[in-house]
């Protein structure tokens, strides 16, 4: 089997693990002390790559401006939010669902952004969408104390925050970041968001980290795996032409990460659960299937 057909659903693999490993670094550290580390680390790791590949980085102030930017909203805020969500209840598998509205929450927006008009279909799909996203969450939201409904849905709201934000990251690098090597790109927006989850968790965490085997698990695997493995399949994927076989694969993420999350921490899967997962892959699937993602 060549790295060629095992590289998007390699590729989509490692995605998914990003929910589980929240899930398992939250008791080692603060997430926002947690992802501080990460992100520093990856900036610095893919900067010596950039550097000793002879890549080539911006060349004016807008396009390092521009790169740093677009790491704010698709790391700082987004993987933030998330991050911090997990840590206060959000179970991964509900996490991972959340975000794969963020294919819908783009096409709602696109045509506002770009004048795109969404056919019957597509229309369907974001509804249909957001329709599985509630049958998933009200069994939780009914089970609660109404006394403490309110507790419950601040990290709901941050998690859809950071959707909303990564969603508004991928317009934006799709409009200001088309050209440019993405390694050097990848290390700036690295820098964004450390500056984010670096000042918020000066703000609001006591800056804990527990350096047991478990955290060292845990940030191997987040800077290695996800942030630099993550990146060069990426590359590989852009270089091949085989993006959109990726990007085909991402409706098996909320799946995907609901089983991980079951066998790694023995999250209930439910059937309001099942089923609006289902749900909403289909809604995706209908929102996109005419759509190529191009990069």
């Amino acid at each position: 089997m060549t790295l060629d057909r095992i590289a998007p659903a390699l590729f989509v693999l490692l995605w998914s693990t990003g929910w589980v490993a929240a899930k398992y670094a939250s008791p080692h550290a603060d997430p926002l002390t947690f992802l501080s580390i990460r992100f520093l680390l990856a900036a610095v790791l893919l900067a010596v790559i950039t550097t000793f590949s002879r890549a080539i980085w911006p060349s004016t102030r807008a396009g390092w401006s521009h790169a740093v930017l677009s790491g704010v909203l698709l790391h700082g805020l987004y993987l933030g939010g998330v991050w911090w969500a997990i840590s206060q209840g959000v179970p991964s598998s509900l996490s991972g669902l959340i975000a794969a509205l963020q294919p819908l929450l783009t096409a709602v927006a696109a045509p506002f952004i770009v004048g795109e008009r969404l056919t019957p279909s597509q229309k369907f799909g974001v509804l249909l969408g957001f329709a599985g996203l509630a049958v998933a969450i009200a069994p939780r939201l009914l089970e609660l104390d109404p006394a403490m409904l309110h507790v419950a849905l601040v990290p709901l709201i941050i998690n859809v925050f950071a959707m909303v934000s990564v969603t508004a990251g991928t317009v934006y690098q799709k409009r200001y970041l088309q050209e440019g090597d993405l390694r050097a790109i990848a290390s700036l927006q690295y820098v964004g968001g450390f500056l984010v989850v670096a000042s918020l968790a000066l703000l609001i965490e006591p800056l804990r980290v527990d350096w047991t085997l478990e955290f060292f698990l845990a940030m191997g695997w987040s800077v290695l795996g996800l942030s630099l493995v993550s990146v060069m399949l990426l590359l590989y994927l852009i270089r091949r032409g085989q993006v959109s076989r990726a990007a085909s694969l991402t409706y098996l993420v909320p799946p995907a990460v609901a089983i991980e999350s079951w066998i790694m921490f023995g999250e209930e899967l439910t059937v309001p659960m099942i089923i609006g997962t289902v749900i909403v892959v289909i809604g995706v699937w209908l929102t996109n299937r005419k759509t190529r993602i191009v990069a």
